[in-house]
């Protein structure tokens, strides 16, 4: 297992010395991702085997001795080398712990089943050690080498895997389903062992995004999904048994039973599963399917995505494949080895979710609990929307890659919508509305997708959608269920807001006022721009109108955004370090999140030289140091959303060279390789979206359009290649990180920004310097 890494892989690695990539021409992008960055720290990702899109994530579930947690975000943290079983669905990145899924891990355990696996609430018998040398992630296969004595190797396609389970000669060989111990824990469970036909069935009915915490999460300690699962051996299973909370039943065939929502002792030792065993010395291939919708549908699945002579090599190339499509769509040449790796992985990340929750045969569950299938035209369901952000940047870099899947994923989030009511959740995991964050996401996704050229949904039944649930006050917008930060009103108290013009602290039902102000001004104006597009005049005029309601909760007297009450006070005591009236996120962040009217808000500051004097102040110290992570809620945090669009507001001040300066060094130090190569929480490829896009010099301009802002690209070349588009090509000469001039299309591009026929196919020529310029001023 030590030797096990790709070759290519380490042929990449240990190319990182050097200053160009030649020595790895032969190398495909894949080659170029290492799946492990993001792992340690706050990043939140998973390093184990799953297809671009996919719906099943083969991953570890780890263990820091409590069976009702993982130590760990979403199931895995590099610095917990411990784990309980290997899960069949992850979410990449998310910022609570546990996040969400971890769904049915499952254990090789190289021993006799002799007591329950739920009463060991320590994870002190059924887990294993593990160590990074035993460990290989590539994309698509995931591949480690268990203390206990069993190897693993796994590879995944979009809904199934299939793995070589290794088990040692003179150990008895175990293989347990942990059914009902998803993440968050589970209401039910059953499991079904048929020996005679090799094969393990069952499900798991859960949900209980985020269930763990403080703010919201016990409101949402719900089920809205059950997985179906099948598993089918190529070796004879010589025995069975089952388990329910402390009682063991070897030789039992079947079992129900699930663990509840609560934590630690209070869950503890609750939940149900089953085993099989084999005979010692085993090397067993495991082929296995999931489904949203029933087990008939997992079996469908499997049969689809796995022909019969599909072994674990040919799975994981054809995988590979599939990732390299993918890739492909942005490639880069010149830069170091590190550079290279640190990009190709960010775009892996980025193109992780949305997440297919569809079977072959189109049919998935719906958010109101029924079966649906896919709507004409469309190719498949998606799922997994982490509105609050991806509508900055992950969102944006779909649409420009793969527009068919923005279009399907448009038309998924509609589908949701007319199942729940006409409402769009903020934060939609598997079928599940959680209510997550703040603001109103989907209007500046959908809007965005649209402004890009995105057209495969039906867009004027999601605008006319939209525009109501932006206008029309629903009674739940009066709950305060699951405040803050699962806010069950999706446009809270819009009656008020309405009437108001911002949302007021003391009755708004929502996460922070003046943060829903600033996010439902972004979300309006991309709105109003959606219906300029379509030919909506008057609901245009009427939603570019509230797209400027930032301006109410902008405190002249203080200079900061300010939450308000309904009498129109501004809320006290005020510290621009402190975040009330704002959702993770202080006053001096969220002052500069108006993306949609930067100049407004110098004006509103006194000015682009004010401005620009504050923004300085934003990134650095008082002597002038980059203050560029740690620096504290007066600083910029590049791992907080509402923070991440302030780098390229220099632009649009006058000061193009700063956006410049200031991204570069973002790239240069706080990404990288590694474990600890992204600076926080990755939510949904957001922050590996944001690396791609500065890396390539270009970056949204705003939600609800297809604008690009300038900066100095990072590689010498980089292609992009829309799925069924033409080609975008941006090449730099000269040295340095200052954009000296550009050229579109070979001609003079004098302007920090380029229009939206831009995505339809061009090329930017940047000559670049070591000193500050002129260019874009």
């Amino acid at each position: 297992m030590r030797r096990s890494l790709t070759v290519a892989l380490a042929v990449a690695l240990l190319a990182s010395t050097l200053t160009t990539m030649s020595a790895a021409a032969d190398l495909s992008s894949a080659d170029f991702v290492d799946p492990l960055v993001g792992s340690a720290g706050d990043g939140n990702t998973y390093p184990g085997a799953t297809a671009p899109f996919g719906m099943l994530a083969w991953s570890p579930t780890s263990t820091r001795g409590d069976q009702t947690s993982t130590g760990a975000a979403n199931g895995y943290q590099y610095d917990v080398t411990r784990l309980r079983g290997f899960s069949l669905t992850h979410v990449n990145g998310a910022g609570c712990n546990p996040g969400a899924a971890g769904d049915v891990p499952i254990l090789p355990f190289a021993g006799d089943v002799t007591s329950s696996p739920s009463a060991d609430t320590a994870d002190a018998v059924y887990a294993s050690n593990f160590t990074h040398a035993d460990e290989a992630a590539t994309p698509g296969r995931y591949r480690l080498g268990l203390q206990n004595g069993v190897t693993t190797d796994v590879a995944a396609t979009e809904r199934t895997a299939i793995g070589t389970l290794s088990y040692p000669q003179g150990k008895p060989a175990s293989l347990l389903f942990r059914t009902s111990n998803s993440l968050n824990g589970s209401e039910d469970a059953e499991t079904h062992l048929d020996a005679a036909n090799r094969r393990v069935t069952g499900s798991v009915l859960t949900g209980a995004f985020c269930g763990r915490r403080a703010n919201g999460g016990v409101n949402n300690r719900k089920s809205y999904y059950r997985l179906y699962f099948t598993a089918q051996f190529d070796q004879p299973v010589t025995g069975t048994g089952t388990w329910k909370d402390a009682t063991l039943q070897p030789g039992g065939t079947d079992q129900t039973g699930g663990e509840g929502y609560a934590t630690g002792k209070d869950r503890a030792g609750r939940g149900s599963g089953g085993y099989v065993t084999f005979a010692p010395g085993s090397q067993v291939t495991m082929r296995i399917a999931i489904s949203y919708v029933s087990l008939e549908g997992a079996e469908r699945n499997l049969r689809a995505e796995q022909p019969e002579k599909s072994t674990v090599d040919s799975v994981a190339g054809k995988t590979k494949k599939a990732w390299n499509t993918e890739l492909d769509r942005v490639q880069v040449t010149g830069g170091t080895a590190n550079q290279r790796i640190t990009f190709t992985t960010a775009l892996y990340h980025s193109l992780q979710q949305p997440n297919l929750v569809s079977d072959v045969d189109g049919q998935y569950l719906g958010m109101d609990q029924r079966p649906h299938r896919v709507e004409r035209g469309q190719d498949a369901q998606y799922s997994n929307f982490s509105g609050w952000d991806q509508y900055r940047a992950q969102v944006q870099l779909l649409a420009l890659t793969e527009p068919r899947v923005a279009g399907n994923f448009a038309q998924s989030l509609y589908n949701y919508a007319k199942q729940n009511d006409g409402v769009w959740d903020r934060w939609v995991h598997v079928n599940g509305a959680t209510h997550v964050m703040t603001g109103d996401p989907s209007a500046a996704t959908i809007a965005t997708f649209y402004a890009m050229g995105v057209r495969n949904f039906d867009y004027r039944g999601a605008f006319d959608s939209l525009y109501k649930q932006a206008t029309v006050p629903r009674p739940e917008g009066l709950q305060d269920g699951g405040c803050p930060g699962q806010c069950v009103g999706q446009r809270p108290n819009l009656a008020q807001y309405v009437v108001s013009h911002y949302a007021p602290n003391d009755v708004c039902h929502c996460w922070g006022g003046a943060a829903e102000t600033l996010e439902d001004s972004v979300a309006d104006s991309a709105l109003g721009q959606f219906a300029d597009m379509l030919g909506r005049t008057r609901e245009a005029a009427e939603l570019r109108a509230r797209g400027a309601y930032w301006r109410n909760v902008f405190n002249p007297g203080t200079g900061y955004a300010q939450a308000r009450n309904v009498d129109g006070s501004w809320v006290t005591p005020f510290d621009p370090a402190s975040d009330r009236g704002f959702a993770q996120g202080s006053a001096a962040a969220y002052t500069w999140m108006v993306p949609q009217d930067v100049q407004g808000l110098a004006d509103a500051m006194g000015g682009k030289t004010t401005a620009v004097t504050r923004l300085d102040g934003f990134f650095h110290d008082a002597s002038g140091n980059w203050q560029l992570k740690g620096g504290g809620p007066l600083k910029y945090d590049p791992t907080n959303e509402p923070d991440i669009h302030a780098p390229w507001l220099y632009n649009e001040l006058g000061q193009p060279w700063k956006t410049q300066e200031t991204v570069r060094q973002l790239v240069n130090s706080v990404y990288g390789t590694g474990p600890s190569g992204l600076p926080g929480n990755d939510d949904l490829g957001t922050m590996s979206a944001w690396y791609v896009f500065a890396a390539l010099g270009v970056y949204p301009r705003t939600p609800g359009s297809g604008e690009l802002l300038l900066s100095s690209p990072l590689f010498p070349g980089a292609v992009i290649r829309p799925a069924g588009g033409a080609p975008i090509r941006i090449t730099t000469s000269g040295r340095g990180k200052y954009v000296q001039d550009v050229r579109r299309d070979g001609r003079p591009q004098r302007d920090w920004k380029v229009d939206a026929s831009f995505l339809r196919g061009g090329s930017l020529d940047f000559r670049l310097s070591e000193t500050p310029a002129t260019w874009g001023s």
